[in-house]
């Protein structure tokens, strides 16, 4: 299964950042961080995110994002080489 960001799985729900603050109750700051870093994010607010995305808990990339989208630049070049 692939994996996606937090920013990502928001935007393909086409939710800003203070909509979800709202609808979380948190900051768009808060959110913001976690998007950036969800290595330490609260299990409740992890489990209320992906509830509003509408994805799997195990769809969701946890951890720093620039490592995830690091790494997926370099999957894509991989799957470039190879075909």
């Amino acid at each position: 299964m692939y994996q996606i960001t937090l920013r990502a799985a928001r935007t393909n729900r086409g939710l800003t950042l203070d909509e979800v603050a709202r609808l979380v109750d948190r900051t768009p700051k808060t959110i913001a961080k976690y998007e950036s870093d969800s290595t330490s994010i609260p299990r409740d607010l992890f489990l209320s995110l992906v509830k509003l995305y509408t994805v799997p808990e195990d769809m969701v990339f946890c951890g720093v994002e620039s490592v995830f989208i690091g790494s997926s630049k370099g999957n894509a070049k991989r799957k470039r080489k190879a075909s």
